[in-house]
């Protein structure tokens, strides 16, 4: 059997490759120019592609601050709650992560600040170790000197956008 990239005769091993979408046997030495066809390679789902809604931009925006509008925001300082509440328990980051079914390297990397917990992630820690990990904000942000400053350009003008 002779190698379909080089030519050379196969001795040994023959393997099936993907190159471009064609299918071919090659010698070990050319197989890595391609795939291989028949195995099947693990995609992490964080990192796996995810199709967007039509009209998206694809970004996640938060929601626009309002004044008067209610938010439970993470609080600054989550990575050092997280742990301290852990270290209180003596518990290790491998005993923390079995509780909330997750990775240890998540729990290693939320206390490291390197990522910020998602909701549900959060919500299992905050159940697990007893803590708090929002707070929230609203009406005690805005305050009301800025509301009476007098009137400005913005509050007579009607922008039209092209």
């Amino acid at each position: 059997m002779q190698c379909e990239i080089c030519g050379a005769e196969i001795r040994g091993d023959s393997f099936k490759v993907s190159i471009d979408g064609s299918e071919l046997t090659v010698c070990g030495r050319c197989s890595q120019y391609g795939n291989a066809v028949g195995k099947r390679t693990p995609v992490s789902r964080k990192v796996a592609p995810v199709g967007r809604a039509p009209g998206s931009t694809g970004t996640r925006r938060p929601p626009k601050k309002v004044p008067g509008m209610i938010v439970d925001e993470l609080v600054d300082d989550y990575d050092q709650v997280i742990r301290e509440a852990r270290e209180s328990r003596k518990w290790s980051h491998d005993q923390l992560a079995s509780k909330i079914k997750e990775k240890a390297t998540l729990i290693k990397k939320i206390e490291r600040g390197e990522i910020v917990p998602e909701d549900d992630v959060r919500q299992k820690i905050e159940k697990a170790l007893d803590i708090k990990l929002t707070e929230r904000t609203g009406d005690d942000d805005w305050s009301g000197e800025r509301l009476n400053r007098g009137t400005t350009l913005g509050d007579i003008v009607t922008i039209k956008r092209k």
